[in-house]
């Protein structure tokens, strides 16, 4: 490395926050801007581990080291190139990957671990800034046609990279934006949209054609793609949510999450039509959180950004419930490094305002003589593991309580994908669980592939990419015979589990 003393010297340093008074006043990215000297001082920190565990951390196998290097010696050009070479998007996941790599950082072993999200997000801006980053068009066309159904970031890698392959990419979305989770669910305070639209224009001037409002299997038949393209590829996430169906389920204010949050990414954008929620579904009404008791449940990142919009609506009160007990705030014996800990999380939303509360059981929704929520009624559980292994949880009598709540938001997670009205036309299987199954991306249909959370279910935008860009891989090879694109070098990996 460029400074081998670097982890030494410097301590880590991230970007000041804005005030949580002014912020939660607007939808603006919540972080500073963070100087070049103080990004290279935090690559200098990198160790240019013999193994890095950083590599094994992050699902796209960046080469960290190497770009912290390219960083630290000020050749951006060199560390855009290193970092493109395994990640189309690291403007999406400089911002909201929760850095699996960093819980595998070798430093992290007994200091703060390298700042690799922000120097991703420092390379990608300082590129865009000095305009390194430009559209490449294919030299060359196969002739062959690939149908990518779904635009959020797995749809957007394989068609990035397929498109660089030189086949003709169309990519089919049924709402009116492209970008499907990064544009309709994230909210601007994370992730503004005009970093999104920015990679579109691009992608599109790259020749890739973008068809919104085409919901495939409804208003486009599954016979037109059969019939007009050599390979189709399904994207289309996780979008059916997991119910909380306890009594008074029927009540008026008990709202998905992402209803929620994609009408307030609808008003950010200036849309006419603030109800079309991330499936292009019109709503019965409009969801706002202003005067009212909100109540969150579930305490993943979606609540987290459901806290965050209702400080931004100017909701009375906040409440966050989780049914899993309150995390430790350091590593525990089940989540040994370089393994991602199971720790207490706070996020910039929690800071502007919100109770939390673990360990509870959501007992009955409670409405008012007109059937609008009124209340939850709760109750305090106790986990504890049982001969099977797994974690079991009884109530604790005597803590019934009702808190009020006017606007109820369920993030408690998504099942899978729609596939309805694809399987029969496409002849594809789904398993128990609602996903389609596949074997190496390819489903029983060698036509037919399919990657991201469609395949895995529910995950995090880092593992779409990745998987949009080996499904990439699998259809090139398809039509082609082979395939030059970027494989994921999976050699660390391996090496890392041989050493634990």
């Amino acid at each position: 490395m460029g400074n081998p003393t670097g982890f030494l010297e410097f301590g880590l340093d991230l970007p000041q926050k804005r005030d949580p008074k002014e912020r939660i006043n607007d939808f603006k990215e919540v972080y500073l801007e963070f100087g070049e000297e103080k990004t290279k001082k935090q690559a200098a920190r990198c160790m240019d581990c013999g193994t890095p565990f950083c590599h094994s951390g992050c699902p796209l196998g960046n080469l960290i080291p190497d770009f912290n290097d390219a960083v630290y010696d000020e050749n951006w050009d060199q560390a855009i190139e290193i970092l493109t070479s395994t990640n189309n998007f690291p403007e999406f996941t400089g911002r909201i990957c929760p850095a699996p790599c960093e819980a595998s950082c070798v430093l992290g072993i007994n200091k703060p671990p390298v700042a690799i999200e922000l120097i991703e997000k420092s390379i990608v801006e300082k590129a865009f800034e000095m305009g390194l980053i430009v559209p490449v068009i294919p030299e060359r066309r196969t002739g062959n046609k690939v149908a990518v159904i779904g635009s959020g970031p797995a749809g957007l890698a394989c068609a990035a990279q397929l498109n660089k392959a030189g086949h003709e990419v169309t990519v089919f979305e049924r709402a009116s934006y492209i970008g499907g989770l990064l544009r309709l669910g994230i909210p601007d305070f994370k992730l503004e949209k005009w970093v999104v639209e920015r990679r579109i224009k691009i992608m599109e001037e790259e020749g890739i054609i973008f068809k919104t409002n085409i919901d495939v299997g409804k208003n486009l038949q599954v016979s037109v793609l059969l019939d007009n393209f050599d390979a189709i590829v399904l994207c289309c996430g996780a979008t059916i949510p997991r119910d909380l169906t306890v009594p008074g389920r029927e009540l008026k204010g008990i709202h998905f999450a992402m209803d929620f949050l994609s009408q307030q990414n609808n008003r950010v954008s200036g849309d006419a039509n603030v109800r079309i929620n991330h499936c292009g579904i019109i709503l019965e009404e409009e969801i706002f959180a202003r005067s009212k008791h909100v109540v969150v449940l579930g305490g993943g990142d979606t609540g987290s950004d459901c806290v965050g919009t209702s400080n931004r609506q100017k909701a009375k009160s906040i409440t966050q419930i989780e049914l899993l007990p309150k995390p430790p705030d350091k590593r525990g014996p089940k989540e040994p490094w370089p393994l991602w800990p199971v720790i207490m999380r706070t996020s910039s939303s929690h800071e502007e305002g919100c109770e939390r509360i673990w360990s509870v059981l959501t007992k009955e929704y409670l409405g008012d003589d007109s059937g609008n929520l009124k209340a939850l009624k709760i109750v305090d559980i106790e986990w504890s593991d049982n001969a099977d292994g797994k974690m079991h949880f009884k109530e604790i009598k005597g803590t019934e309580m009702e808190i009020p709540c006017d606007l109820a938001l369920l993030a408690v997670g998504f099942l899978h994908g729609e596939t309805d009205t694809l399987k029969a036309g496409l002849d594809f299987n789904v398993d128990d669980r609602g996903l389609v199954e596949a074997h190496n991306f390819q489903t029983r249909n060698e036509k037919v592939f399919v990657a991201g959370d469609m395949l895995r279910g529910q995950s995090l935008v880092v593992w779409a990419i990745s998987e949009g860009r080996e499904v990439a891989e699998v259809v090139d090879t398809y039509l082609a015979g082979e395939s030059f694109l970027e494989k994921k070098d999976k050699s660390l990996l391996n090496q890392a589990s041989a050493l634990d």
